[in-house]
């Protein structure tokens, strides 16, 4: 099987081709580097052995799009090629809805000129809002609480609206919680441009002293410490929940919504304190006013994935920060300055 891996080059992208690739499973990867670096092949080869197909470009390339499914003639489409962060949503809302939904239907369109009907969607827990219950299952109310959630509803109910007007169409979203860790190579992990947008590799990058501290949004949550809670998933877990979903659900046509978390929670503090753990060193951090679009906790009922998919997690809170911190240490600059 073959499958195009939009967003190749980034962070989860990167890591599921490792997985589909274990699993016997071809990547042609696109990515318009917006975020992340050519370099990241280097890495693949290194740890796979194999130098995977790269194109650079963007889905919204309507030309380069149908060009590449007409070439390689996928079975499916892996779709992760978007802007991520929450609180620069809520400063560049346009930037957002162009990037992750005027450009995922331009995909979405070269996708049907072509045939090509099977999509899997990076989703995320954004699309619940502050949530009415723990942990959150499928179930719960739809109701995004910044531009960059709005952006993945607004693709789901597109994905939603497709497959019930052509049900050959197979369409799997999968919602994930918090995405951190590295390949336990040490080779590849997150390495954003500029300066990072998510915790942990904030909290990294501090603690190899390329940062001055860690800001810490928000002490006055209702939570245990007082600072957000969160379900922190191992970017490899979450890597064999797209292989999972695309071999089980393969046969099958509609749309498909999963959780993938471990449903632990864990506050920001009890990061700070696993990560200083991980290096034997404390991490400096300041805590400062709550960001918009942020919530108080969020954590997953992941039974649904568990039970259709035959999935489950495997890396605990020691792991994640474990490789890391292993990742930070080899490249402590970032991938495009090493």
């Amino acid at each position: 099987m073959k499958v195009v891996v939009t967003g190749g080059t980034g962070f989860i992208g990167s890591h599921t081709c490792l997985a589909l690739h274990q699993a016997g499973i071809e990547p042609v990867l696109l990515d318009n580097l917006s975020n992340s670096s050519s370099k990241v092949l280097d890495q693949l080869e290194k740890i796979s052995g194999q130098r995977f197909r790269f194109i650079e470009g963007d889905i919204a390339d309507a030309q380069l799009m149908q060009q590449l499914l007409q070439q390689h003639q996928p079975q499916a489409v892996l779709h992760f090629a978007a802007l991520k962060a929450v609180g620069e949503s809520t400063r560049q809302p346009l930037r957002y809805y162009q990037n992750n939904v005027a450009a995922t239907l331009s995909m979405l369109q070269s996708m049907q000129h072509c045939g090509v009907k099977q999509v899997v969607f990076s989703s995320s827990a954004t699309v619940y809002g502050d949530p009415d219950y723990l942990p959150i299952d499928e179930q719960h109310p739809i109701r995004a609480t910044s531009p960059y959630g709005w952006s993945k509803v607004m693709v789901e109910q597109l994905l939603q609206d497709l497959v019930q007007a052509d049900p050959a169409w197979l369409a799997i979203t999968l919602r994930y919680f918090n995405p951190v860790g590295a390949h336990p190579s040490g080779l590849l992990g997150e390495s954003p441009s500029g300066i990072p947008n998510n915790q942990l590799p904030y909290i990294a990058q501090t603690a190899v002293g390329k940062r001055p501290f860690v800001s810490v949004y928000g002490a006055d949550y209702a939570t245990k410490d007082g600072t957000g809670v969160r379900d922190y998933i191992h970017v490899m877990d979450l890597a064999h929940g797209h292989v999972a979903a695309l071999l089980k659900l393969q046969q099958q046509q509609g749309f498909h919504a999963f959780n993938l978390g471990t449903g632990q929670g864990y506050s920001v503090l009890d990061m700070l304190h696993a990560f200083a753990a991980a290096a034997g060193k404390e991490i400096p951090y300041q805590l400062v006013a709550r960001r918009p679009g942020d919530i108080a906790s969020s954590y997953a009922d992941a039974s649904k994935a568990q039970r259709d998919l035959n999935w489950q997690t495997l890396a605990d809170l020691t792991d994640m920060t474990r490789d890391t911190w292993r990742w930070q240490q080899n490249y402590p600059a970032g991938l495009e300055e090493a």
